[in-house]
């Protein structure tokens, strides 16, 4: 159960790291070559929060409050270079967390 919830973790670090960063107007038009709407914004925003916040959650169910601190740092920084790493190697990878928002 705890490496299911790791991996839970994992997943939702990386989820919600490429929406904030397919938030930006910049990294938008990387992936989907148009303009973002401004709903469309905020609705990445408030996905990439609450993916961040589950995956804090997911952390501090596996593991007492100060190791599980540490893991979801260390999640934190290795999906924000996944995200970054993909968006400078092939970004339309990343199409797949711009689906809900196809026909925004």
């Amino acid at each position: 159960m705890d490496n299911l919830l790791l991996v839970a973790a994992t997943v939702l670090c990386v989820s919600g790291m490429a929406w904030l960063a397919l938030a930006m107007d910049v990294h938008w038009k990387q992936v989907n070559d148009g303009v973002i709407a401004p709903k469309t914004v905020r609705s990445l925003r408030v996905l990439g929060y609450i993916a961040l916040f589950f995956s804090l959650v997911c952390c501090l169910a596996v593991d007492h409050a100060t190791m599980a601190s540490l893991v979801w740092i260390m999640l934190l920084a290795s999906s924000a270079l996944t995200v970054a790493f993909t968006l400078s190697w092939r970004p339309r990878l990343l199409r797949f967390f711009t689906l809900p928002f196809a026909s925004a």
